[in-house]
């Protein structure tokens, strides 16, 4: 059933909502599978794990019970969690054309010289808006090989600069990201270059799976920092979605981990770019396409094709998706970077903070008290964020918390 909320933001309610498990899908994010991507990642020297921040005030105002942020603006240095994905799915495809186990392969394993002269010069490249091409451009020059990245027309120029800093040769195309997405496809077969893609389509589906595995053990680490507090499971997570690689690979590995008690999955999209959505509201199961320049400043969800393993995973397992323009990113930006009290503060970019932003809404700005009913959001809810990005874009960031750019 589809809900319109006031003028800023749309609901839609997910008619294949199941609690029953689908084991097939789930199964790769098995705890063993995650714990093993987990560990090759921590091989890397500049491995941290991120903070998991507890809101305390911030929770007391919205009147909902706990509200708990991972902050990714610290993961590598980075800056965003894209990295988490890049890193597993470039060394997983070394690793297999190697010939060995990730398992029995570490980071410094795969930049020695011994390594470099078995594969020879290699090529991977992607399309990205920002923080994927980067992290991939970071894992390639890492182990010296070679990356070429392209991004979609209107992409940051801070954004292109960071990934050619990376030793990356990137270029802004004069198409959107599906189409540049596809052009990067044509250029790696031509070019014998390797795609690596957190989006899958018939015959491209390892490395987008491996990229997915790479974000879940985001999931892991959450998990474990939830434990060490000693605080309860999320009853709620808000993950926004592009592609939906990231909030599938969340949402997977939560739903997989807490299975006898699963939290609300609630995915969030800019109104730009909003397949799933459309793909819920359709009713049919069918997956919907948004075409165009998708104009947002959600840059990083600014993607008009779902993918196709997320589209399975998110069709099950989301209870709905919040179609939201970009004033609901930019009061998460705010919000989150004018924290009450002692709640910590998080510099959070344009698509970390539209989850936020959406929460805030509806707890404070809307006067349809149906639009948390539709997802069962209340006081005694426990509401867990990523924040997936830090300042990438800086002009922008100072323009929305600075200047005002989308007031509410």
């Amino acid at each position: 059933m589809q809900k319109t909320i006031q003028t800023d933001i749309k609901f839609a309610e997910n008619n294949f909502y199941s609690s029953e498990y689908n084991n097939e899908e789930l199964s790769i994010f098995d705890e063993r599978d995650i714990k093993s991507v987990h560990e090759f990642q921590k091989t890397h020297s500049s491995y941290t794990e991120t903070p998991l921040h507890h809101l305390k005030h911030l929770a007391e105002h919205l009147n909902v019970a706990d509200i708990r942020v991972k902050d990714e603006s610290h993961r590598f240095g980075l800056n965003a969690f894209k990295v988490m994905g890049g890193i597993y799915a470039v060394a997983k495809y070394l690793a297999d054309r190697l010939g060995e186990k990730i398992e029995d392969l570490s980071f410094q394993t795969l930049q020695s010289t011994e390594i470099k002269e078995k594969l020879g010069e290699l090529t991977f490249i992607t399309a990205t808006d920002g923080n994927h091409g980067r992290g991939i451009a970071w894992a390639a020059r890492e182990i010296g090989q070679k990356s070429v990245i392209y991004m979609p027309k209107g992409s940051s120029l801070q954004r292109l600069t960071a990934i050619r800093n990376e030793g990356a040769k990137a270029d802004i195309t004069e198409v959107n990201y599906d189409e540049t997405v596809r052009m990067c496809a044509d250029l790696a077969n031509e070019n014998g270059w390797i795609m690596v893609q957190d989006t899958a389509w018939e015959g491209y589906d390892d490395i987008p799976l491996w990229i997915m595995q790479g974000y879940a053990a985001m999931a892991k680490e959450i998990v474990e920092q939830i434990n060490e507090d000693g605080a309860e499971q999320p009853t709620h997570i808000f993950l926004q979605a592009g592609v939906g690689s990231f909030a599938a690979a969340i949402a997977g590995y939560m739903i997989n981990h807490y299975r006898n008690n699963p939290p609300i999955i609630v995915v969030v999209e800019p109104d730009q770019a909003d397949c799933f959505y459309r793909s819920f509201v359709n009713k049919e199961g069918i997956r919907e396409i948004v075409t165009g320049e998708m104009n947002t400043i959600m840059a990083g969800l600014a993607c008009g094709e779902p993918n196709t393993r997320a589209f399975r995973l998110l069709g099950q397992y989301a209870k709905g998706t919040f179609s939201c323009n970009d004033n609901i990113a930019a009061l998460g930006m705010r919000v989150y970077g004018n924290p009450l009290k002692n709640d910590p503060r998080v510099i959070s970019g344009e698509s970390g903070a539209v989850t936020l932003g959406l929460l805030y809404y509806l707890r404070k700005l809307t006067d349809d008290p149906q639009a948390c009913r539709e997802i069962l959001l209340d006081s005694d809810s426990r509401v867990l964020l990523i924040s997936t990005e830090g300042d990438t874009d800086l002009s922008k960031y100072q323009k929305v918390v600075w200047e005002g750019l989308c007031p509410n």
